[in-house]
């Protein structure tokens, strides 16, 4: 439940971004199959790497699906089968339990008692659906419930100069549990160890990314947060994420994968990925120094050396962030996009020219792409915002309109936030964040 994985298009490239849609949609329909279409809202990304976990130990299964309200009433392939029906479960058995804590914490809708009552029953009906579902998967949920009973408990013991793992004991035990589970569903029980290390490192990860997001919110209202009150700095919180990218990194290399691309395009890069994001760090894409060589020049015993300057192009400019480099060549005005902050998506999906260009019709019909971009005030951008997100348009729709400046935007991309990967080169066209030889 927590949404740290957020794929970039580019950086996953056209084939493993139609898996992860897949999967997505997979997790979505097999929520609905089960428990109704009211369950669908807790569809997230991160649930869906149980199912893909899945797949990538025992092959791919999947179905031809029918026209979706919230593909723009297109068809697609979806992932099914019971990685898609553990996924839901799993999805569940979270919802359930944060709704809870809402409701005990009287949280904002939850502060009236009427809307309390319709949250506890809401809980409680999502918790005994996954056990059903668990049931028939051979899958006890209660283990991830009572781990995730347990959290207040553990808060509540928390203090100044107390571990911050002590307080993510509870989310790792869940994801450990929840993770190995996917090597007995695809029958390979060897894999069950390293899964479940995957599993725990990753909810360690989640809990402490949640709590750097909220950090200052928390610190503003009065919030409780793991950081502040076990007096955990950024620094350690960051150490310890970049460890348990590494301790997930270094498990799933001794897992046996049918085929392991998406799985360890989540979890190694896109998990990467999420620690930058969530600490503000710039991409690291473009040529390192060479060895012995800092930021401004070679260092030795006395730092560098006088008199020494830097081979045109040798480093980036001061002002830019320390591991780019600055593009070949004149950038055009924003204005000859329209008023844009930059070029519109590359043209392969639709022409530029048109006055209705990319995917439109059923649902997603509004808001039209017209070029220039046409911006909106502060009403229509709010309906379009709720709109957009109503019918999938921010992770299907590609590209989709912005719902206040008009702006055409990527499906499924932060590249506003400092990806600069263009498309171009690593697996399946998206762009080597790592250096990795996967």
């Amino acid at each position: 439940m927590f949404g740290i994985i957020r794929p970039c298009r580019h950086r996953l490239g056209a084939d493993l971004r139609q898996s992860w849609l897949a999967h997505l949609c997979g997790l979505c329909l097999a929520l609905r199959d089960d428990h109704g279409h009211m369950a669908r809202v807790v569809t997230n990304y991160d649930g869906l790497v149980i199912s893909a976990l899945v797949e990538a130990q025992t092959g791919r299964s999947r179905r031809a699906a029918g026209p979706c309200a919230l593909r723009g009433m297109r068809s697609a392939d979806v992932a099914v089968g019971a990685g898609a029906r553990l996924a839901a479960t799993v999805s569940l058995v979270l919802a359930s339990a944060k709704v809870g804590d809402h409701v005990d914490d009287r949280d904002g809708a939850f502060a009236r008692a009427p809307v309390r009552g319709v949250g506890r029953q809401v809980a409680r009906r999502w918790a005994d659906q996954a056990a059903s579902t668990g049931a028939d998967l051979g899958f006890d949920t209660g283990v991830l419930v009572a781990a995730v009973r347990r959290q207040s408990e553990v808060e509540a013991a928390a203090g100044p100069g107390g571990s911050v793992l002590a307080v993510t004991e509870p989310t790792e035990t869940a994801g450990g549990e929840a993770v190995a589970q996917t090597a007995v569903l695809a029958g390979r029980p060897g894999n069950a160890a390293a899964l479940r290390e995957v599993g725990r490192l990753f909810g360690r990860l989640a809990h402490l990314l949640d709590a750097v997001e909220d950090l200052d919110a928390d610190r503003a209202s009065g919030a409780w947060n793991p950081l502040e009150a076990t007096g955990t700095s950024l620094a350690e919180a960051r150490r310890l994420c970049g460890d348990a990218a590494l301790g997930i990194e270094l498990a799933l290399a001794e897992v046996k994968f049918t085929d392991g691309h998406l799985v360890h395009a989540l979890l190694v890069h896109e998990v990467r990925e999420s620690i930058r994001r969530t600490f503000g760090e710039p991409h690291t894409h473009g040529p390192q120094p060479p060895s012995g060589h800092g930021p401004h020049g070679p260092q030795g015993p006395q730092g560098t050396p006088p008199g020494w300057r830097p081979a045109p192009g040798m480093y980036p400019p001061p002002q830019a962030p320390y591991g780019s480099v600055p593009p070949p060549g004149p950038i055009p005005p924003a204005a000859a996009y329209g008023g844009g902050d930059g070029p519109p998506p590359r043209p392969t999906h639709w022409d530029r020219g048109s006055k209705q260009p990319g995917p439109g019709g059923g649902l997603w019909c509004w808001p039209k792409l017209v070029h220039p971009p046409q911006g909106r005030g502060a009403l229509l951008g709010c309906l379009a915002v709720l709109y957009q997100c109503g019918t999938c348009q921010y992770c299907c729709r590609d590209p989709f309109p912005g719902p206040f400046s008009g702006k055409w935007r990527s499906a499924n991309c932060d590249c506003g936030s400092g990806c600069d990967c263009g498309g171009s080169g690593g697996r399946g066209g998206g762009c080597d964040c790592c250096g990795c030889d996967c």
